[in-house]
């Protein structure tokens, strides 16, 4: 009997008809296969955390799928700061640019470190997050949520783990025991829906467009830069004094100073038109996944980069009605070693890399 799989399918922000019928097409190729849920929500990063379209996302406790237009990363940080999260499925469908990571020179990571995810429990299932910018065939998606139900239908599961419960509910043991309610047998023993109840899950919301950080805490090592640097009330912390994004709607729309604050590269916003900042796993533009910083001794939070997150800020506060604070307020400490000395050729070069946006 195949495991249960929910497809999430989170429509784009806007109502492109190319996008809204790959959608559709995704949903209807999906309806009729066996095990399989299927549900529409506006677009994810919209949703209220209180709304109607995060509430049913949360009442799934099964291995789902989220196809959504936003990079994967971003996906599952913003379905965990909504307390959803589960173990990351592997997604084959990926980028050009991921594909070849493995021939790249991946930035060098700090075994040291205590990422915040080390010390969190994670829910026995499985969530895969895929990106529908990938492609436009159709068949891509559908094969690729196929061959999901077949990895996970693999696993062993024990008649105490249905539906993600600690056991069973006697409507779940009726339900294994006289599959007749959404579900029926074909003569070989295959799950089979019924014709007259196939039909997606809706969920309607007003969604109406947003702007906020979303933490990756799998980077993320609580070092609060992001909390001293930001003067708008965005961030707090939680009772274990872990950094949260407290206060989403206080951000300031378009403003991403934040991130490039981040020692980490730990705060993406979704929306952003760069790659790097919007959730993508590049560590340089263009998919250049090289660290010049180690090779060449240059601090990774070099000075273009607080330059502009303190120019974004400044930005804000006047067009909040307050006053610039510049470099006076909340830039990393870690910036008062950087020299002064001028730019040679080398440096001209690697802040030529840096403004690559490909």
């Amino acid at each position: 009997m195949p495991k249960r799989l929910t497809v999430v399918v989170s429509q784009g922000q806007s109502n492109n008809p190319a996008k809204r019928k790959l959608e559709e097409d995704i949903v209807a190729a999906l309806l009729f296969e066996p095990g399989i849920e299927v549900t529409i929500v506006p677009h994810l990063y919209d949703l209220k955390n209180d709304g109607p379209g995060m509430l049913g996302l949360q009442a799934i406790t099964t291995d789902f799928v989220v196809l959504s237009w936003l990079y994967e990363r971003a996906t599952r940080w913003t379905l965990d700061r909504n307390n959803i999260r589960g173990k990351a499925g592997t997604s084959l469908l990926v980028h050009e640019s991921d594909e070849d990571e493995d021939d790249l020179l991946d930035e060098p990571e700090d075994s040291d470190k205590l990422r915040v995810l080390d010390s969190r429990p994670i829910p026995n299932r499985m969530i895969y997050c895929v990106d529908l910018r990938v492609s436009n065939k159709l068949e891509d998606y559908v094969d690729e949520v196929k061959r999901i139900h077949r990895e996970i239908s693999t696993q062993v599961v024990e008649l105490g783990g249905l539906g993600g419960s600690p056991s069973p509910t006697p409507q779940q043991l009726a339900r294994v025991a006289n599959p007749t309610n959404d579900t029926a047998l074909k003569e070989g023993g295959e799950l089979e829906k019924p014709i007259d109840i196939i039909e997606p899950l809706r969920i309607e919301e007003d969604a109406k467009r947003r702007w906020y950080p979303v933490i990756d805490y799998s980077r993320c090592t609580n070092c609060m830069e992001c909390i001293d640097f930001c003067l708008f009330g965005v961030y707090g912390v939680d009772g274990v004094e872990t950094i949260l994004v407290e206060m989403p709607d206080n951000c300031r729309k378009g403003c991403p100073a934040c991130s490039r604050v981040c020692p980490e590269n730990a705060i993406i916003f979704p929306q952003h038109k760069t790659p790097t900042i919007a959730g993508s796993d590049e560590v340089a533009g263009g998919g250049l996944k090289i660290d010049l910083s180690q090779l060449f001794g240059k601090p990774k939070e070099d000075d273009k980069s607080i330059d502009t997150a303190v120019r974004e800020r400044d930005e804000q506060l006047l067009l909040a009605g307050r006053e610039a604070v510049g470099t006076n307020v909340g830039v990393p400490k870690r910036q008062a070693d950087n020299d002064d000395r001028e730019k040679d050729e080398l440096d001209n070069l690697i802040d030529a890399v840096d403004e690559l946006d490909i």
